[in-house]
């Protein structure tokens, strides 16, 4: 199936997922997970209307935005960003979804200074737990968020959470659920109800996410085909 209609069917899906869940449809935004596909695929996703793309790796990313691949479409950061390349992303990316630490909110925040604007974020969650991946713990969340406040160069617009790897049916669904709590919470208590994404769920589970409550699902494969990893 072409990227369009592998969109078409995911649309399909998540506009069924939100239905049932008594949700509008159009309330959930779909960011294209575009790791490893190169800059053709990108702009047959854009041409099919998706609402954002997302990458993984600032080095792709760099060379994708040299080659005009994103133009069409908001581009947002959903990986692990290391803070030596944050220079590489404030002002490039509409939104890092990414942000899991203070110290890098607070490199967001120095290269933000430097260029004049304001980058948008999202604090990510490990809801899990997991040592091999980054994020706030729902311990430090709150802290987290009241300090970002602090911070005039940034913009937190609500949450993303990776859980763990599950291969029970709807295993992941309790995360989602304990997720869509603390952005209803933090969101009210320290954002005036200014938050507005709840990035949660992939192509395996984004309509668990959204049954839960997710804003936007980042969804690859399911849209791109399944990567071709070089060795």
């Amino acid at each position: 199936m072409s990227i369009a209609e592998n969109l078409r069917s995911v649309r399909q899906r998540m506009d069924a997922a939100a239905r049932a869940a008594g949700r509008d449809p159009g309330s959930v935004l779909l960011v294209g997970a575009s790791k490893m596909n190169g800059a053709d695929a990108c702009r047959e996703a854009v041409a099919a209307g998706i609402d954002a793309l997302g990458e993984n790796r600032v080095q792709e990313m760099t060379a994708k935005l040299a080659e005009h691949a994103y133009d069409g479409a908001p581009l947002h950061f959903i990986g692990h960003l290391q803070r030596n390349k944050v220079r590489q992303v404030v002002g490039r990316a509409d939104l890092i979804q990414s942000a899991g630490s203070l110290e890098l909110l607070e490199e967001i925040q120095r290269q933000a200074e430097k260029l004049d604007v304001v980058q948008d974020v999202l604090l990510e969650v490990n809801i899990g737990g997991e040592e091999s991946k980054s994020g706030f713990s729902p311990r430090a969340l709150y802290p987290a968020a009241e300090a970002a406040r602090t911070f005039s160069r940034v913009r937190v617009r609500g949450l993303m959470t990776i859980p763990p790897i599950c291969r029970e049916p709807h295993g992941n669904l309790p995360y989602f659920e304990k997720v869509a709590q603390l952005y209803v919470d933090i969101g009210r208590n320290l954002y005036d109800n200014g938050f507005i994404y709840l990035s949660m769920g992939m192509s395996d589970d984004f309509e668990d996410a959204i049954a839960a409550g997710a804003t936007m699902v980042r969804v690859g494969s399911a849209i791109f085909g399944h990567r071709q990893y070089q060795l």
